[in-house]
């Protein structure tokens, strides 16, 4: 699953991140050793599962039949199952092919279960439970949902499913853990004119003679429930052929020619997976389902053989679509792809390990688009990547990369920034220190040895370990089993014969917790000499001493690759500061992350990153720039409430940009990279935010000639330009973009338009925006997002609102980010009050073993305040000095 992480209105202002199926291994010595919810003792094997949908009413019909296996005794069977009426349930012995009656049914609706009660004991053996039952479509991406969408002819509805992480219990009573792996046959009656979609092709198709069509598909191979798919629609779908596999994307009808790129690119990432994983890629047919809308939990499901994609990280429309979309499907296909060996054919015992599902996917998804792409230069996104992680890491509501989980809210709350980003950043960190080769090579005997079956991390650390002939598992267990980031202290000896000794001192990064004891780690380290380029590495556990050929500044982790904190003494940094633009582009993303963290946290001075800043070049990598950007536009933020010295920084900030954005302009060059063509769309949406008023006329100029001069708004910049002018919007403009919004028959258009309407400045617009979200017409998955990105300018008056209509909102919330969305509206805020208003919530509403979110946004509230009242003197101070 890829995870949503980036908001609306961060992607409206950066206008661009807008082999054979045969039998395995019995499962049940698995399922004995794996944590479960329901009573141990019964396995399933498989599932002929049939359904008739009823799109119009909501509701469908359902019947199983599971092959299983009782292991002991048991007077009762245990299913999960939400929201199901039982109307018979059977069991056949297939022993003797004897029936045992109807059993008594009772569903215990908190605790997600049905059970069927038998007034005799079933002895060990193989039997078939046979349930019909009826069941409901929802209007969120959870169980079987339906997508309503404008077209050209009108509203259509389409019906998708959504089961990870336990979600399949809405769609048939099962056995819904990933340990429990099963085969599974579909059947489906359906409209004759509508396509139907599962994991695999259609087996036969027989016409009913009434308009509907019965369709059986394949069976399945093993795999747990939440992997599942069925869709139903007006659909096309456009193919191709990699290594044997038939590839496909679905669309709406009359969109597969804005799939090109998506089929073009799974096409290229099959082969390479084939290749990498050393199996080949094993079912018939590999689909990629477009489906309008979005979720606030997620933007890609990796169902096996039908991956799940909302529109917007899949589609290419020529209307909107930028450089930064198409590398955004690019990296998508890449990890739900990576996911069909990590996750479908290889998949965690439970959520604990989550992260062998997602870290996995998200370090394969880099590593695959910078191979397969390195003129998008990618690979510096990995700084990106960890420095997000660690952003999380160093407060006291983190956790480890493997963690405990008992519950359904809980391994939803599992989806989070440690579980993707820390687990990439620590497989990027492991790969460097044994080497991609060896590392290849434990990773293809960890598939070839576990394939069709439940894993734990152990399983791939002594897999890569027996490869490496390194001790990986130590290291792994230090950044996997406990939370936080080491610190590296570094202090070096005077230069000797030509080498510099470096003396490096373990301790621990926290932003909230100076006086913590500090974790211990065995820690991969590569320092290198900025002068001679030779490197040199150790591991420190505790204290070590490195030896590097040279006598002039050495960088600590020369490369980025080691997850940990590196702390100078203030000579040492002021030698590398000195040198920063002799640095690879990815050690001066390295280093300016480093510098901020820990001038934020006071091991340093708050303005040593101003410092860095300023030595930029002004024709620095793109990236640099991006990165510059970003963070002026972070400390923006910091100031939000006090106007004249936000107004101070603010002329700083666009003073600093600037001259980089004139060297770029409003105009694309012939023969630019693809990192300057998003820059300028960067640049454009943080001097607009920093209230360049040069930049916000030129945008809404160019959105008032679009009208006569359609090159006014070019596509790559539409809409960059258009948040802009929404952010800034008066009455008049706001009702511009609105009746756009409503006269739009493009779902990707649309959507985006009704997330503009929710990002403007003004109040009265932004509480417009919050009285629409709660109506019908922005669609019931766009409402969410629309409030949550009112609340990112206007926090307070968003969760006034929210706290005001919360059974309405309830019903426009994924079921699987309800403890995290109504925290996170308030997640902006600078006001302390806020604070004890999300407390309040918690405590009415949130279980006390699912606050960890909540118990987050709390903590991001209090750091930024320290930040205001500790850090931000020290900024003004060096604004007053640098003619700020």
């Amino acid at each position: 699953m890829r995870r949503y992480l980036v908001s609306a209105i961060a992607l409206a202002l950066a206008g661009a991140s807008m082999t054979s199926l045969a039998a395995t291994p019995a499962v049940a010595a698995k399922v004995e050793l794996a944590t479960t919810q329901l009573p141990r003792g019964v396995v399933p094997s498989h599932y002929d599962v049939s359904i008739t949908p009823h799109a119009a009413a909501m509701n469908f019909d359902g019947k199983v039949t599971v092959s299983l296996e009782v292991m002991k005794p048991t007077t009762s069977i245990t299913v999960n199952a939400i929201d199901m009426a039982f109307s018979k349930v059977s069991l056949t012995s297939l022993k003797n092919r004897m029936a045992l009656g109807e059993p008594k049914v009772s569903i215990d609706a908190e605790a997600q279960t049905a059970t069927f009660t038998f007034d005799h004991s079933l002895p060990p053996g193989p039997y078939q439970l046979a349930m019909t039952y009826t069941g409901k479509i929802g209007t969120q991406a959870n169980g079987l949902f339906a997508m309503d969408y404008d077209t050209a002819t009108g509203k259509k509805r389409a019906l998708y499913t959504q089961f990870e992480n336990s979600d399949a219990r809405r769609f048939i009573p099962s056995w819904d853990e990933p340990a429990y792996k099963a085969t599974f046959t579909l059947d489906v009656t359906v409209p004759s004119d509508e396509m139907a979609v599962n994991n695999m092709p259609a087996a036969s198709k027989k016409d009913l003679g009434n308009g509907m069509t019965k369709v059986t598909f394949q069976q399945s191979p093993k795999m747990s429930t939440y992997l599942l798919f069925f869709s139903l629609g007006d659909f096309d779908r456009a193919t191709t052929m990699s290594d044997g596999t038939e590839i496909g994307v679905i669309t709406q009808k009359g969109k597969t020619g804005q799939a090109k790129f998506a089929l073009d690119s799974a096409k290229a990432i099959l082969h390479e997976y084939n290749d990498y994983f050393g199996v080949p890629y094993p079912l018939p047919k590999l689909d990629n389902i477009a489906s309008p809308g979005s979720s606030q939990f997620f933007s890609a499901m990796e169902n096996w053989g039908a991956i799940y994609t909302f529109e917007y990280s899949l589609l290419m429309d020529p209307a909107i679509s930028t450089e930064s979309d198409k590398q955004r499907i690019f990296s998508t296909a890449a990890h739900e792809m990576a996911h069909q060996w990590f996750g479908d054919l290889v998949t965690m015992r439970w959520w604990d390990d989550l992260w062998l599902n997602e870290g996995f996917a998200s370090w394969m998804e880099a590593r695959t688009t910078d191979k397969l792409h390195p003129e998008w230069h990618t690979s510096l996104d990995d700084v990106g990547t960890r420095e997000g992680a660690m952003s999380r890491d160093a407060v006291a509501t983190t956790h480890p990369v493997v963690q405990h989980v008992d519950t359904v809210e809980q391994a939803s709350q599992a989806f989070d920034t440690i579980t993707y980003a820390k687990g990439q950043s620590v497989i990027n960190m492991l790969e460097v220190y044994v080497g991609p080769d060896k590392w290849r090579e434990g990773v293809r005997n960890y598939i070839k040895a576990h394939a069709y079956g439940n894993t734990v991390s152990d399983d791939l650390w002594k897999s890569v370990q027996a490869a490496a002939g390194k001790p990986v598992t130590q290291i792994a267990h230090d950044f996997t089993l406990q939370p936080g980031i080491p610190l590296i202290r570094v202090a070096s000896s005077a230069c000797s014969n030509g080498k510099t000794t470096l003396t490096l001192t373990q301790g621990e990064f926290t932003k909230d917790r100076p006086n913590k004891t500090p974790l211990r780690w065995h820690v991969p380290v590569i320092a290198k000499s900025i002068d001679s380029g030779a490197e040199a590495r150790t591991v420190v556990d505790g204290k070590a001493n490195l030896v590097v050929s040279g006598c002039g500044p050495v960088l600590v982790n020369a490369g980025q690759s080691g997850y940990y904190r590196t702390l100078y003494t203030p000579a040492e940094f002021a030698a590398i500061k000195g040198e920063f633009n002799k640095l690879a582009p990815i050690d001066q993303l390295g280093l300016m992350g480093e510098s901020w963290a820990l001038g934020m946290a006071g091991l340093q001075p708050a303005s040593t990153y101003l410092d860095l800043a300023q030595q930029a070049q002004a024709d620095a990598d793109p990236q640099i720039w991006a990165e510059i950007a970003g963070t002026f536009s972070g400390l923006h933020a910091y100031y939000h409430g006090d106007q004249a010295r936000q107004d101070r920084f603010d002329a700083f900030a666009i003073k600093r940009l600037k001259p980089v954005f004139a060297r770029i302009g409003w105009e694309a060059k012939p023969g630019e990279g693809d990192p300057t063509t998003i820059l300028r769309t960067e640049m454009i949406g943080v001097l607009a935010d920093l209230g360049d008023t040069d930049v916000i006329k030129e945008a809404q100029r160019r959105v008032a000639a679009a009208a006569t001069d359609p090159a006014a708004v070019p596509t790559a910049l539409r809409r960059t330009i258009y948040a802009v002018v929404a952010r800034n919007a008066d009455a008049a403009t706001w009702d511009k973009l609105h009746a756009m919004a409503t006269a739009e028959t493009s779902a990707l258009v649309k959507d985006g338009l009704y997330q503009l309407l929710a990002i403007a400045k003004d109040d009265a617009l932004a509480q417009r925006a919050l009285a629409m979200a709660i109506t019908d017409e922005p669609g019931a998955t766009n409402s969410a997002g629309m409030i949550r990105s009112v609340g990112y300018e206007h926090p307070e008056m968003a969760w006034t609102f929210a706290m005001a209509h919360r059974a309405e909102i309830d019903k426009l919330v994924d079921s699987t980010s309800s403890s995290r969305y109504y925290p996170g509206i308030g997640a902006s805020s600078n006001d302390p009050a806020m604070i004890d208003k999300i407390q309040a919530y918690a405590d009415a509403h949130i279980a006390k073993s699912s606050r960890r979110a909540a118990d987050t946004v709390i903590a991001g509230i209090k750091y930024r305040q320290m930040v205001r009242k500790e850090r931000l003197p020290a900024i003004d101070a060096w604004l007053a000095s640098n003619g700020g």
